[in-house]
């Protein structure tokens, strides 16, 4: 089942870091960036961060599980949905750990003929 846009809105608003929180739809599904940085996925309709000492430290009984097949576990945040404070500072937390954004290579300039 993919994930509904109202679903990622959802997130995005109750995590209530504004602008700085962005989504990239994935075959169906999306994937949620924090200053350019990848710190969790909607799935099913379910928030999966990223895994990272922050999650074991403020946020360890989190169930876990794939968000698609063949993926391994994920820590499952729905239940903080309902707790804004935790889950912003879950993913504050989760981005200052995840390494900065690959940089993108510039174009290769066309062999002139």
């Amino acid at each position: 089942m993919a994930t509904d846009k109202h679903f990622v809105d959802y997130v995005i608003e109750q995590s209530r870091l504004g602008s700085r929180l962005a989504c990239k739809k994935l075959f169906g599904e999306f994937a949620l960036y924090l200053d350019g940085k990848v710190v969790a996925f909607a799935c099913d309709n379910s928030l999966f961060i990223k895994p990272s000492q922050a999650v074991d430290t403020l946020a360890p009984r989190l169930p876990k599980g794939p968000p698609y097949p063949g993926a391994k576990d994920y820590p499952i945040a729905d239940e903080l949905l309902d707790d804004p404070e935790a889950l912003q500072r879950l993913i504050l937390e989760t981005a200052a750990l995840m390494p900065p954004p690959k940089a993108k290579k510039p174009p290769k300039a066309k062999a002139a003929s």
